[in-house]
């Protein structure tokens, strides 16, 4: 029998509440979260859980970060990009935010660290776009296409993986303040 299983997340910035609910399915069925996984999550198999997750966002944590959360009963399970922390806790624990106005800054920080990367990433690669649309001369427009076509391929990358976030918190933030 296997002893760990990835399952793919939605996307925090997307489904943030579903992914961690099915988290919270898999740990009743003994699937417990170990860690964050390529576009997912990394489970392994123990005692089955009955246990809610929540998301927390901060950079640069601090001891009295997690010693907050443990006070209010929550554990913390694991982070990546040391700014996306998962904390568990026992079902039906206070959770880690109570009010519109928490969770709204909440989305409000990551939808911010999101545009600082995502707009000028969209700025660069409309530069490219003209750069590649201005070069008519036959040795510019090779040595210019071929580099501006790679750099725009990774621009599109990094502008996925921060402009639809940031869209999504945009639109979770238009839904709470509704």
């Amino acid at each position: 029998m296997r002893k760990t299983k990835y399952i793919g997340s939605g996307g925090l910035a997307f489904d943030e509440e579903k992914d961690m609910e099915r988290l919270s399915k898999y740990a009743s069925k003994g699937w417990i979260l170990e860690k964050f996984a390529f576009l997912g999550f990394k489970l392994r198999k123990g005692p089955s859980e009955s246990v809610d997750y929540s998301v927390a966002y901060e950079s640069d944590p601090d001891e009295d970060y997690f010693a907050y959360f443990e006070a209010a009963g929550w554990k913390h399970v694991c982070s990546t990009g040391n700014y996306i922390h998962i904390f568990s806790a026992p079902k039906n624990t206070t959770p880690i935010y109570t009010d519109k106005a928490s969770i709204v800054d909440k989305y409000e920080k990551e939808k911010r660290k999101m545009a600082d990367i995502a707009f000028p990433t969209l700025i660069f690669m409309a530069i490219l776009f003209i750069l590649d649309s201005l070069s008519n001369l036959s040795w510019v427009s090779d040595v210019v296409g071929t580099i501006s076509l790679g750099l725009a391929c990774l621009t599109l990358i990094v502008l996925v993986f921060t402009g639809l976030p940031y869209f999504g918190y945009q639109y979770k933030i238009y839904k709470l303040r509704k």
